[in-house]
């Protein structure tokens, strides 16, 4: 590779300083995706429909609020089932998520999952995708299953690919680890039989999907989307709820443990300018120090004050009695625009399996 073609690679990466152990990790990555392609590794298909989620790059790219949006469309029509790694739970194998249920068993969330949609639809986590998949289908005798945070766990191949790009970080001005922030390279995409570009603007044009559109370079299989974050009108507590427009007369603690909460940011900032925001790893395990700090910073506020958090940092927040009537969390939802046609694309793929 010659100066100029490396020079290109440049103002894209994060830390330009690591590319070296990129080129390391882009080999890497390419010879595994190749030992894919050519069958020299396993892919395992099932006759079963299989929509996999997810992405090009680490962190928050709205993964959680997609699964949400597919399984809840699609349990109207089919036995749906949703299989999850089950991050940062302290448990291993396969596990179906019940009202025994906490997110130290079976992860943050799949149990947000399950605390907001109940038993519309089976939710399973296992870290073996195909032996979980082969188990969660038979045992609930599924129509479809989506696979959550599946585009690099090959060794299961499902029927329609589904992969999320950032609006504000796409993939295509990103480069691989550590450098950037791709878990393989841009080429990754031609998997894809849907790319979504999430988290737009309000006021996104037809000429900036356009632009989006160049630069993804969609093959002829593929369809482009975009969508967009939806926030609740009302945060919700334990039997509580507030709308969020009330939110200007508080003092607001805000604790995130999300790979990016700068949108949230964004959309607090429209309601209230005095936000002290408290910023964890994501899945963050939080313990009794961290409620402590917590604890000393809600004092540190004035007289009408509430904590405020997102729905997957409450199923871990609540259970710790100082914050179970104190907290709230904000609901997020997404709207994908020209829904219509990508609601058609899902529905005619699980009905012709």
């Amino acid at each position: 590779m010659g100066f100029r073609s490396i020079s290109l690679f440049l103002p894209s990466m994060k830390r330009w300083y690591l590319y070296p152990f990129s080129l390391g990790y882009h080999l890497g990555t390419s010879i595994r995706n190749r030992m894919y392609d050519w069958g020299i590794f396993s892919s395992t298909k099932f006759r079963t429909p299989i929509i996999g989620v997810g992405n090009l790059s680490v962190g928050g790219s709205g993964k959680s609020p997609m699964v949400m949006y597919l399984a809840e469309y699609l349990s109207k029509s089919f036995r749906t089932g949703v299989l999850s790694r089950g991050y940062g739970r302290i448990t291993k194998g396969y596990k179906i998520v019940n009202y025994d249920s906490n997110y130290k068993l079976v992860g943050d969330e799949p149990m947000q999952l399950f605390e907001r949609f109940r038993n519309r639809f089976v939710i399973g986590v296992c870290e073996d995708r195909v032996f979980g998949a082969r188990k969660i289908i038979a045992d609930m005798d599924l129509n479809v299953l989506v696979l959550d945070d599946s585009y690099q766990h090959r060794a299961i191949k499902p029927g329609m690919n589904l992969l999320l790009t950032d609006y504000n970080d796409p993939f295509f001005k990103d480069f691989v680890l550590p450098a950037g922030d791709l878990r393989e390279s841009r080429r990754g995409k031609s998997r894809a039989d849907i790319i979504m570009v999430t988290k737009c603007p309000d006021d996104l044009t037809e000429e900036k999907k356009q632009y989006y559109i160049s630069r993804i370079r969609p093959q002829h299989y593929q369809k482009v989307f975009f969508s967009a974050i939806a926030y609740d009108d009302n945060i919700l507590g334990l039997d509580k709820m507030m709308p969020v427009k009330n939110l200007d007369y508080y003092d607001v603690l805000l604790i995130t443990g999300i790979a990016n909460p700068s949108q949230l940011l964004k959309e607090i900032a429209k309601y209230n300018k005095k936000v002290r925001h408290l910023e964890y790893k994501d899945h963050h395990n939080f313990t009794d120090e961290d409620i402590k700090k917590i604890s000393a910073e809600y004092k540190k506020l004035g007289e009408y004050k509430v904590i405020l958090t997102t729905e997957k940092d409450y199923v871990r927040l609540k259970t710790f009695d100082y914050l179970r009537d104190k907290i709230y969390y904000w609901p997020i939802n997404v709207e994908i625009d020209k829904r219509e046609d990508f609601n058609n694309i899902i529905q005619n793929y699980v009905r012709k399996i």
